[in-house]
């Protein structure tokens, strides 16, 4: 409800297996992300998590922290053209993360593949991943893993 993140480690994950994050990370060529998602990556105590290339889309950020000037790039615009922005920086397989900005995204059918984890907990508020959405969207089941016999992780395609 408040941004909270605590639920994400409520499942103990003794063989810190990073579930996916690395074989993603290796799929893509940047990151696309909102300002609340930015923000919160921020007042984590630890150091810049990527290595790949951030776009964070905001109307509000004005500045990007000097340390973060090489790595992070603020955009403005329809989801249409900072893609057409992104794309001609040369970064074609892009990670979009952040509840308004995947809705967004997802409104516009701007996503190709999904890749969603479950974790069995039931927050009861929130943001939530998906929004109305002005026509249907299909995907193809590619793959399910299970983590710890409770996380599961399924991959989707879109279906054109």
């Amino acid at each position: 409800k408040n941004g909270e993140l605590d639920w994400l480690e409520m499942i103990p994950n003794p063989d810190q297996l990073d579930m996916g994050y690395n074989t993603l990370i290796s799929e893509i060529d940047a990151i696309v992300m909102g300002r609340t998602s930015f923000e919160t990556v921020l007042g984590f105590d630890m150091d810049w998590p990527y290595t790949k290339p951030v776009f964070v889309l905001s109307h509000t950020i004005k500045n990007i922290p000097e340390y973060l000037k090489d790595q992070v790039t603020l955009l403005q615009g329809k989801e249409t053209a900072v893609l057409k922005t992104i794309h001609n920086k040369g970064f074609k397989t892009l990670y979009i993360d952040g509840g308004s900005v995947v809705q967004n995204f997802l409104k516009q059918d701007l996503i190709d593949e999904l890749r969603l984890t479950t974790i069995p907990i039931i927050l009861g508020d929130g943001i939530p991943l998906f929004d109305v959405l002005p026509k249907s969207l299909t995907f193809k089941h590619i793959k399910t893993e299970v983590f710890y016999n409770q996380i599961v992780q399924s991959c989707y395609k879109r279906k054109r």
